[in-house]
């Protein structure tokens, strides 16, 4: 599916006489002359009728895409809510420019007879590198992008290329500029460039703070000074005041009944401040002030968005009366420094960005503002998934088309896992149009697929596959769309003892050797793991269709593609496998994410088929779970602890008389059957 299934549907939504919902808009999609409906109004005669040859599911898959990514919406017939047909919104009627995916125009440099004449001359310098990797280190052009596909080694690229500038191109250590995200990405590049001294390492950030405390005068005028998490919630609290609302009515007016399931009101609270600086930090990453986006917004989130835009406005003007500044700020106010005082801004040789997949356009202003003579940029676009923050992923793919006669070199070589899993992931973002990694690894294929009838059945297969496990639990993840699937695993691996420990996008958190990671995508991008659990992956999680923060829904999901961005968080979750992978769902097929060719490469592709009951055996599986409820209330346990649904489903079925026919039932394991056997037979035979 693709770009042109949108428009496809979109035209059908436009040409209809009449609104019409989701069942309706599928069966004129198919050419389904079946309906009553489309017999009655004569919509066959429609250009439109039975024009997408897609089956049922895949179309109902596309819809909800279509919903996901803000193109269609429902509205109510006639001011009745629960008569809900489905309308174009605005972002559909505009057809945003945003939703087409950016093609990419790369044209890869190869490897010359001059470039290997460059690796000779260097020596052992570069002998442990492969040559597209060496040639990323000692090409001479004055504007590169390297596409460095996952576990293709380029973070050491990058460190090497500075080595390489100072020791073999006599460049001055003081004019190379190093930038990279996070600061434990730069503890790391500081490690691997060896402490050449004068060259600069320092996040986006870093960098900027600098500039900021060095001009602090000329920029402020007057006393200005960061803002702590103490002050976060004195204003958060001062900005409720003024709007005359409590906290927990705040909650209430932002979280849906289920965002808020299983999280105490300390935590919501906590979620609620934290978005709402997430929201200033989005406009400022856009050097643009906070838009009335709530204005945007669907009537579902239309309340929470508007209680959020008057909370960022008045904090906004709360620092600015006491003289404070965040993370946010620190950007954009050196931008601005420099932009009225160029002769400020440091001249360097060479600037080295890493990560660039995920830079924004302010700190793309920055580097504009820097203008060095040489730039040199390195990430991946398949592994471009923090639009949400303000991440751009054109910027990366827009390289070229910026600077005509860059050189673009691929790093196509995966170090990380087996070729089995690298043949897995190529498949998986085919649609960016990428050339394919490749894998010099083990071809033991160890990837499976594998279904379950619940989520507790799926949870409970992985718990018992860790136990049974080889693999220390420090190189093993489960990996999860959500943090409710994190928190129901992990309260499940707290009841078998599995050790584990879970990091969520704002826990930055590293197992030790005997603990289990638990982790979200958003949080795992850039480790890896011998044994690795995608778990839940099922059509409403990939893409997810919901988010348990708000804020993702009613100011990101308009500027930029949700769907394609989902599709590239599933291609990280799968990439962070060296050696084995298991991918789970619990629904009737998994995400559409998941193409046929996919499926070719799976070891398991099977779930558990439901049993049809007679009216007797379906009565007796009623009795057998109405036990289990008393097992699990009398003990506190969970139900499938007791025993699954397959499990009884089967012993329905069969209708065991003895201890021997029940325990020849899958699940009837000889401390089930010691615990349960006699309870068991009782129902079975005398009810």
């Amino acid at each position: 599916m693709s770009e042109h299934d949108y428009a496809a549907v979109l035209k059908a939504v436009k040409a209809l006489p009449f609104p019409v919902g989701r069942r309706l808009l599928i069966d004129i999609l198919r050419g389904d002359e079946s309906n009553d409906s489309v017999r009655k109004n004569r919509l066959d005669r429609l250009d439109c009728f039975g024009s997408m040859a897609y089956q049922e599911d895949e179309l109902s898959a596309l819809i909800d895409r279509m919903f996901t990514n803000g193109l269609l919406r429902y509205s109510s017939v006639n001011g009745n809510k629960y008569v809900r047909v489905i309308e174009i919104s605005e972002k559909g009627e505009a057809l945003n420019p945003r939703l087409k995916k950016a093609s990419p125009v790369f044209s890869p440099s190869q490897v010359t007879d001059d470039d290997r004449r460059i690796f000779s001359a260097v020596g052992p310098f570069l002998d442990s590198l492969n040559d597209e990797q060496k040639k990323a280190v000692v090409s001479p052009a004055g504007r590169i992008v390297c596409i460095a596909g996952a576990g293709s080694g380029k973070t050491a690229v990058l460190a090497r290329r500075v080595q390489f500038l100072a020791a073999y191109r006599s460049v001055p250590p003081s004019s190379i500029l190093a930038i990279t995200f996070t600061r434990k990405a730069r503890q790391e590049m500081v490690s691997r460039i060896g402490g050449i001294p004068g060259v600069r390492v320092e996040t986006f950030n870093s960098f900027c703070e600098k500039v900021l405390n060095d001009n602090h005068a000329a920029i402020y005028g007057r006393k200005v000074r960061m803002m702590g998490y103490s002050d976060r919630i004195r204003l958060f609290r001062h900005a409720l005041g003024s709007l005359q609302l409590p906290v927990d009515k705040a909650v209430d007016c932002y979280f849906t009944d289920s965002q808020r399931k299983d999280k105490a009101p300390e935590q919501l609270a906590s979620m609620l401040l934290a978005d709402c600086f997430a929201v200033r930090d989005y406009f400022r990453s856009r050097s643009s002030p906070i838009a009335e986006f709530y204005k945007e917004a669907g009537p579902a989130h239309r309340n929470a968005a508007r209680l959020v835009y008057d909370v960022c406005t008045r904090i906004g003007s709360y620092m600015e009366a006491e003289g404070m500044r965040d993370y946010s700020d620190q950007l954009v106010d050196a931008i601005r420094f420099y932009m009225g005082n160029p002769q400020a801004i440091p001249r360097f040789a060479h600037v080295l960005v890493d990560e660039f997949q995920d830079v924004n356009a302010a700190q793309v202003g920055l580097l504009d503002l820097l203008a060095p003579d040489n730039l040199f940029c390195v990430g991946d676009p398949r592994q471009s998934i923090f639009g949400w923050r303000g991440s751009d992923i054109g910027f990366i793919l827009g390289f070229p088309a910026k600077y005509p006669g860059s050189e673009v070199i691929f790093l196509r070589r995966n170090y990380r896992s087996s070729r089995p899993i690298v043949q897995l992931v190529n498949e998986s973002i085919r649609v960016l149009g990428m050339p394919d990694l490749e894998s010099e690894g083990p071809h033991e294929k160890n990837i499976r697929l594998m279904g379950f009838d619940s989520e507790e059945e799926e949870s409970d297969f992985i718990a018992q596959r860790i136990m049974a496990s080889s693999v220390e639990r420090g190189d093993i993840f489960v990996i999860a769309r959500t943090n409710r699937q994190l928190s129901e695993i992990s309260r499940l691996f707290a009841q078998k003892g599995i050790p584990h420990i879970v990091k969520t996008d704002e826990h930055d958190a590293l197992p030790g050797r005997d603990q289990v990671m638990l982790a979200t995508i958003h949080a795992i991008k850039g480790l890896e793991a011998k044994m690795v659990f995608v778990a839940g992956c099922t059509p409403g999680n990939f893409p997810c269709r919901g988010s348990e923060r708000p804020v993702v829904d009613f100011v990101a999901y308009y500027d930029y593609d949700k769907d394609e961005e989902e599709r590239r968080l599933f291609y990280v979750a799968l990439s962070r496998a060296k050696e084995a992978l298991y991918v789970t769902y619990s629904t009737k097929s998994p995400t559409s994410f998941i193409s046929d060719g996919m499926l070719k490469l799976f070891d398991v592709y099977a779930r558990p088929q439901p049993y049809r009951l007679s009216g007797s055996s379906s009565q007796l599986l009623l009795r057998l779970k109405e036990w289990r409820r008393d097992q699990c209330a009398e003990f506190g346990m969970a139900a499938f602890m007791v025993l699954h649904d397959r499990t009884l489903q089967e012993i329905a079925e069969r209708r065991p008389s003895s201890e021997r026919e029940l325990q020849s039932i899958p699940g009837i394991g000889p401390q089930k059957m010691l615990k349960y056997g006699e309870d068991i037979l009782r129902i079975v035979n005398y009810g």
